[in-house]
C-alpha cells in the first residue's frame, strides 16, 4: 500500500470513528497545508465522566500512538511534546486551539516555567 493509499484508508477509518454516536468525547486535530492546525474538542454532557480524565486520557493515548509508529520511549514523546506545546504559539492556530488558549490564561492554573518560548500553549491527531 503507498503512503498516499495508507493516508486516505486511516482518513477513512477517522470518519467512520466519528460517524458513531456512542461517542462521550473526542480531540480531532488535523494540519491543513502543512502550516494550519485545526482542532475541536467535545464531550457529551451527559457523560459520567470527569472531563479532565476523558482528556488525559485522549492525551495519553495519542503520545503512545505516536511513540509506537516513532519506535520511541513514549516518556520521551511527552517530554517532546510538553517541550512543543510551548512553542505553538508561533504556528497559526484556529480553532478550538484559540480557546483553550483562553481558558488556560483565565484558570490561572498555567506554571511559570521561567522559559518565555513557553509562554503559551495551543494534536497527528
Amino acid at each position: 500500500m503507498s503512503d498516499r493509499s495508507a493516508f486516505a484508508s486511516d482518513r477513512d477509518r477517522a470518519r467512520t470513528l466519528l460517524n458513531n454516536d456512542d461517542i462521550t468525547g473526542l480531540h480531532l486535530g488535523v494540519i491543513r497545508d502543512d502550516q494550519t492546525v485545526d482542532t475541536v474538542i467535545a464531550r457529551d454532557p451527559a457523560s459520567d465522566y470527569d472531563p479532565s480524565i476523558h482528556t488525559l486520557s485522549l492525551l495519553a493515548t495519542h503520545i503512545r500512538a505516536v511513540a509506537a509508529e516513532a519506535g520511541a520511549d513514549y516518556e520521551a514523546v511527552a517530554a517532546d511534546a510538553a517541550a512543543i506545546a510551548g512553542q505553538l504559539d508561533e504556528l497559526p492556530i484556529e480553532g478550538a486551539a484559540d480557546e483553550i488558549d483562553e481558558a488556560t490564561a483565565d484558570s490561572g492554573d498555567a506554571a511559570d516555567t521561567g522559559d518565555e518560548s513557553t509562554a503559551d500553549d495551543g494534536d497527528k491527531a
